[in-house]
């Protein structure tokens, strides 16, 4: 049975970064579609008049990639929204934005705000009647840890029925992560060499070349584990390793994915590298003595048939030598060397997809060189798939949503799963290592 779509889009934090950055972008890109047809609430804590409200959208579409390119579209985006000032902890906030919904009936509503607000507003959009046959759609992080994810989970389901929870991972919305996915299940040829008797490892990199960008104090609460690597880095391994759903619906999907976390052993602390590049506690807001980690490097073994005695290694920093982001799926040496008498070192094929910067998939393979010996170079044979109609990870994600559509949205099980493999290594650790900036951070991780 089709879901039914949401008649109305809120959404808290109308003035903060991420609506600036993602939201009204996207809405803008649904709205250019002919897809949005839904009146829009802002809610934010200060008022604004509908001139300042045009004056904030027009901002952050002219910030945006795309721009104002579609004046009519912009219009008919500007006469949808509607803003409810107010303190989001406050009931009357709420009342407001209830009577803003007017005849609405099934709202969809984005959380885009600080998940320390999470709990006062849930409980307000219940108390308020916004809650009844709503949507309600969250940020990462999920929690901090295995217990507070728990703790968020039973409170988003004392309020909504679980098939009306949406947890973002916009990792998830990517057209290069669903890529991937559509690769391995629809690609039979890989099948039979996706496990451990071919498989040496799998590696998957988040590197970026920039710091922390003046967002010191907020990255003293997260750290690199908690920002990229439990969530983003986690959703990449889980998409490689498990195995083919049932089909592509979303609850086969999320079957498939706590499933694989849950077979995944609890991260040792001998395992973990943490790193903190040099200068970042002199960032605003960073502690002087901060043992915040702004690299990590962790290595999983996936406790499978499948998978067993495979090491899965994940890093993830900032202010590395490059911004790239990609898997390498590193295959077995021949057993025997048919060359080695003119082309002794042993070498492994691998597949390379790569989600940025450059979408593609590279399948590296030997062939010979010119001349009379048999000595092998490497051959890629690449396919990119970077387009230019691609849609934004936000605007699928929120069309999704308000479609009821939940397929690339975690679920409450793979979160809790998720958190507790890194649980233990969220307290007991190394002191973080320092490295230099445009490094591949430090040493001790690259050994691992």
């Amino acid at each position: 049975m089709a879901e039914q779509k949401s008649d109305a889009f809120s959404f808290f934090g109308s003035t903060g970064d991420l609506a600036h950055k993602m939201i009204y972008p996207a809405l803008y890109a649904l709205e250019k579609k002919g897809r949005l047809n839904v009146p829009v609430v802002a809610v934010a804590h200060a008022d604004r008049t509908p001139e300042q409200m045009k004056a904030i959208v027009a901002e952050s579409l002219k910030a945006s990639k795309a721009g104002i390119d579609d004046q009519p579209a912009f219009d008919k985006l500007m006469s949808r929204i509607s803003y409810v000032g107010g303190d989001d902890a406050e009931l009357a906030t709420h009342q407001k934005l209830r009577a803003a919904l007017d005849k609405a009936k099934n709202p969809t509503h984005y959380l885009a705000i600080s998940p320390s607000s999470f709990e006062a507003v849930i409980k307000n959009l219940k108390d308020s009647g916004c809650a009844e046959g709503a949507r309600v759609v969250i940020e990462k992080p999920f929690g901090r840890d295995l217990k507070s994810a728990k703790e968020l989970n039973a409170l988003l389901l004392s309020v909504f029925p679980p098939g009306n929870v949406f947890r973002v991972d916009h990792f998830l919305g990517k057209e290069e992560t669903q890529n991937l996915t559509y690769f391995r299940f629809a690609n039979s040829i890989f099948e039979p060499i996706w496990n451990r008797e071919h498989v040496e490892s799998v590696q998957i990199t988040m590197a970026e070349e920039f710091g922390v960008k003046g967002r010191g104090k907020l990255y003293e609460e997260s750290g690199c584990l908690r920002d990229v690597v439990q969530n983003h880095l986690f959703q990449l391994m889980a998409l490689l390793a498990m195995d083919g759903p049932r089909d592509a619906s979303a609850h086969s999907l999320h079957e498939e994915t706590a499933r694989l976390f849950k077979s995944v052993r609890p991260a040792e602390p001998k395992d973990y590298v943490r790193g903190q590049f040099e200068g970042y506690r002199d960032e605003d807001g960073v502690a002087k003595d901060s043992d915040v980690e702004t690299y990590c490097a962790l290595k999983l073994e996936i406790g499978s048939t499948r998978w067993a005695g495979v090491p899965w290694i994940i890093r993830a920093g900032k202010a590395l030598a490059t911004t790239l982001n990609e898997v390498v799926v590193r295959f077995k040496v021949p057993p025997h060397n048919v060359f080695a008498a003119t082309d002794a070192a042993p070498k492994a094929n691998q597949i390379r997809f790569r989600l940025s910067p450059d979408p593609e998939i590279a399948i590296c393979i030997l062939t010979k060189t010119p001349g009379e010996e048999f000595v092998g170079e490497w051959t890629n044979l690449a396919v990119s798939k970077a387009h230019p109609t691609e849609m934004l990870p936000y605007e699928r994600l929120l069309a999704d949503a308000m479609a009821g559509d939940r397929r690339l949205f975690a679920n409450e099980e793979s979160i809790e799963a998720a958190w507790a493999i890194v649980d233990k290594i969220l307290v007991e650790h190394a002191k973080v290592i320092p490295y230099k900036q445009k490094s591949w951070g430090p040493q001790q991780g690259q050994d691992l």
